[in-house]
């Protein structure tokens, strides 16, 4: 240690870091970066344009100042290049639907963590007797917020597969658990010679048909309406399952890795992506907490780690398995049969 004087900075902010969080998350919820994107504003054009009281307001605008999430040139806040990109509603590149969902409902749900680790029971809707995925389903207004939240998510992930996986090998493609289908767009779009598209339950279908069609890719995807715990996978050369195997607990996990060998042809390739714990469960924080947010959420979900999925996926009957990185937390883990 020497001499270094040993101060309690970090565990401060790490322990007020909802302060700082919830700023943002009511910074997107206000529409603060989407109508920053239209051009700079003084902290009274704000004020007045979002409805907020004054006595608070520049305290506000400042504190995004100081965390990074917006500039101040005088008198006048704009956006940085990041919020500019990724928080302006008007863009396709907006990724603020997750976090709209974390604001709506994850907020409140992981002030209930000390009890869910003493419990090992979800915190969320179905703490009331509520199915968490049945109610979501039920409302297509929800529905359609939360099937935008996961192409958020997923976004990133999707260019990088479209970039990084060997897809000249192979002519078609489902994604399982497809939700708007954001990545059978961004894998479509790279790549002409591709054809496929997604499954999931029927609901999602005009969703998924809307956000095709607008991508120019109704002749080259379609949508495969089912229950993937009920019926058979569909058949296609390469299966994706993204941000799907850590809702659910061993037993259902490896009933799906089986499923997918049995729907690929020999030398298919099934693809998993999610934010991976890396191997020694030291370094990936966003993959630990995504897996406490699986335990808010779920009855049995969990993250895990690239060896723990290559591991699954031998004892399913795959036979050449790899891990391979993405962008930021997310990696996947390739399998061929």
């Amino acid at each position: 240690m020497g001499d270094r004087q040993l101060t309690p900075d970090r565990i401060m902010q790490l322990g007020l870091g909802f302060w700082g969080s919830k700023t943002l998350l009511s910074a997107i919820e206000l529409g603060l970066f989407t109508e920053l994107a239209k051009g700079p504003l003084d902290a009274t054009a704000v004020t007045e344009l979002l409805r907020l009281h004054p006595r608070s307001a520049r305290d506000f605008l400042d504190a995004l100042v100081a965390l990074g999430m917006l500039k101040r040139t005088g008198d006048r806040y704009a956006n940085t290049p990041e919020t500019n990109l990724f928080l302006d509603r008007a863009k396709p590149s907006y990724m603020g639907g997750i976090l709209e969902m974390a604001n709506a409902r994850l907020y409140r749900f992981w002030g209930s963590l000390t009890e869910a680790l003493r419990t090992g029971r979800p915190q969320n809707e179905a703490k009331t007797g509520e199915d968490f995925f049945g109610t979501l389903y039920a409302d297509p207004k929800r529905l359609e917020g939360f099937l935008k939240a996961m192409t958020g998510l997923s976004l990133g992930a999707a260019r990088a597969i479209a970039k990084k996986f060997a897809w000249r090998k192979y002519r078609t493609f489902v994604d399982i658990g497809c939700a708007q289908g954001g990545v059978p767009v961004e894998i479509a779009l790279a790549h002409k010679h591709l054809s496929g598209g997604g499954m999931d339950l029927a609901v999602v279908h005009p969703i998924f048909e809307a956000y095709v069609r607008a991508k120019g890719l109704d002749g080259r995807l379609r949508f495969y309406p089912g229950d993937f715990f009920k019926e058979p996978l569909p058949k296609a050369d390469v299966l994706i399952m993204g941000h799907i195997l850590h809702d659910w607990n061993l037993e259902e996990k490896m009933m799906l890795l089986r499923k997918a060998y049995d729907a690929l042809p020999a030398g298919g390739a099934l693809i998993v992506h999610e934010a991976l714990i890396d191997d020694a469960r030291k370094q990936n924080a966003l993959g630990l907490l995504m897996s406490l947010n699986m335990l808010i959420e779920t009855h049995g979900g969990f993250d895990f780690t690239g060896k723990d999925c290559t591991g699954w996926m031998r004892d399913a009957g795959f036979t050449k398995t790899r891990v391979e990185r993405l962008v930021g937390p997310d990696a996947m883990v390739v399998a061929i049969k």
